[in-house]
């Protein structure tokens, strides 16, 4: 009699598990970046002063980029759909205390603790999700997959100023985090009856504690220095600790990194030039999320324009990044992912350009807006599953959770950093009306001259903008191989 075990088939990801896990991915970037845009309706309603609400804005990302490698190697080892459903549950919870918040003088602790939650479940669903598409799909079905994610991730986040605005102008918005919470319970029923994913790995799991610390508190206190820098005064002994203390605990942390036999960040992926190009220009890329708080916050301070109608400017940026992500798949098969990350990049800084003369009419602005973030979904499109795919084929199958997560970490500092320093300079430079006059004689500003202020800001904050879009095309130069042909 033959005895013999027959090997298990491995599990093939279905559309219903994939879907499932977009879910979790439109929670955060479709509804709780929806602060981009409503973040003045917000403001009111809740009696929080601008510099407070910036941080409301861009505390998700930041918790996210801080934990995402953490949870992404914590996935590797207890389980990646383990840590995605955690992820599904801190989103549910996150949203609902938004959703909750009262005005006055509990406003900012509950708001801010809300969207710290978000950035949790970010962290636990970004890099998890990653891992199971590479476990459970391979070549074409893969570069679907990740197509398909990257809707729900990109497409999210274009959809995202649209749909607040029209949420918030119709429905209040509180409501729109009523229905983050909703498509998290979705998710979280798609996602039934899916086996259960773990790296292969040798010893008992040691938590990096140092190191996780270390970059913490390195990262947190950037991002006061960056979002309250303009409150304390740049010179002052606040700003000057705060930077010291970044400083230090970076170089800290990568001291601990480099010693640690259990690092929770692998320096050594840096290795492989592909996936280093990807991770570095995903950051600079992500970083150009600040031209959707400027350019929103500009229309609506400067042009008297409401949420919604300042989101129907995005609708361009909407449908095209849906549309054209899947164009972004055939380019990465055709011509591997060097030229379409760098034609997307180069097309994401002319849409920059095209929504940065804010000397113009608003009649003539709004044209050159609605043509410019058009392009900019394009662009983004172009860029979004050549990266993915990029970083995801140069992982070792070990390492996919946590190198999936320093990926995902790049996206969300990248806009933190990005939002926070765009906010910064834009409410730093509008608040004083002889900030930026050395603008005066250099460009003519037309029509009303009493939102001068606003108007040169935001051109200075875009102008930041661009230029993180130009040093993400350096990036990908210096370090994706060209012809480099997408992996299976």
């Amino acid at each position: 009699m033959n005895t013999s075990v027959q090997p298990t088939m491995p599990y093939k990801g279905n559309d219903r598990l994939l879907f499932g896990i977009i879910m979790g991915v439109v929670a955060f970037w479709l509804f709780a970046q929806t602060t981009l845009n409503i973040a003045p309706d917000m403001s009111r309603d809740l009696g929080m002063d601008a510099n407070t609400m910036n941080v409301a804005v861009s505390i998700t990302s930041l918790f996210s980029g801080i934990f995402i490698v953490v949870l992404g190697g914590l996935a590797d080892r207890v389980g990646r759909l383990k840590i995605t459903r955690i992820g599904f549950y801190l989103s549910i919870a996150g949203s609902v205390l938004v959703a909750i918040t009262p005005p006055g003088a509990l406003a900012a602790p509950v708001m801010l603790t809300g969207r710290a939650l978000q950035g949790l479940s970010a962290a636990c669903i970004m890099p998890a999700s990653l891992a199971l598409v590479k476990a459970f799909w391979d070549g074409a079905e893969r570069q679907r997959a990740i197509s398909m994610w990257s809707i729900g991730s990109w497409g999210g986040s274009g959809l995202c100023s649209l749909l607040g605005g029209l949420m918030s102008q119709n429905f209040g918005w509180r409501s729109i985090f009523w229905v983050a919470a909703a498509v998290s319970l979705l998710g979280l029923w798609m996602m039934r009856g899916a086996p259960e994913s773990k790296a292969e790995t040798k010893g008992a799991y040691k938590f990096d504690l140092p190191g996780v610390l270390a970059f913490m508190v390195a990262m947190v206190a950037l991002q006061v220095l960056v979002t309250q820098g303009n409150k304390l005064g740049w010179t002052s002994p606040a700003a000057l600790g705060l930077l010291v203390v970044t400083v230090v605990f970076g170089w800290l942390f990568a001291r601990i990194e480099e010693k640690a036999s259990n690092a929770f960040f692998d320096f050594s992926l840096f290795k492989n030039a592909t996936y280093t190009g990807a991770t570095i220009s995903n950051f600079l890329v992500n970083g150009a999320a600040g031209t959707l708080i400027v350019s929103l916050q500009l229309v609506q301070l400067g042009g008297g324009m409401n949420a919604q109608q300042a989101g129907f400017l995005t609708l361009g940026y909407a449908i095209a990044i849906i549309a054209f992500i899947r164009v972004g798949e055939k380019l990465l098969q055709r011509f591997g992912p060097r030229k379409p990350m760098i034609w997307g990049c180069l097309i994401t800084g002319l849409a920059i350009l095209l929504v940065s003369p804010s000397h113009l009419l608003l009649s003539d602005y709004k044209t050159l807006a609605v043509i410019g973030y058009t392009l900019f979904g394009v662009g983004l499109a172009f860029y979004a599953t050549p990266s993915t795919d990029a970083a995801l084929s140069n992982l070792p199958a070990a390492q996919t959770g946590s190198g999936s997560g320093i990926y995902k970490m790049a996206s969300s500092l990248g806009a933190a950093f990005g939002v926070a320093i765009s906010a910064a300079i834009f409410t730093a430079l509008s608040g004083d009306n002889s900030s930026v006059n050395w603008l005066d004689g250099v460009i003519t500003f037309a029509g009303r001259q009493d939102n001068l202020a606003v108007r040169e800001a935001a051109m200075v904050a875009l102008g930041f903008n661009v230029l993180m879009v130009a040093m993400a095309i350096v990036s990908i130069m210096l370090t994706v191989p060209k012809g480099t042909k997408a992996q299976a």
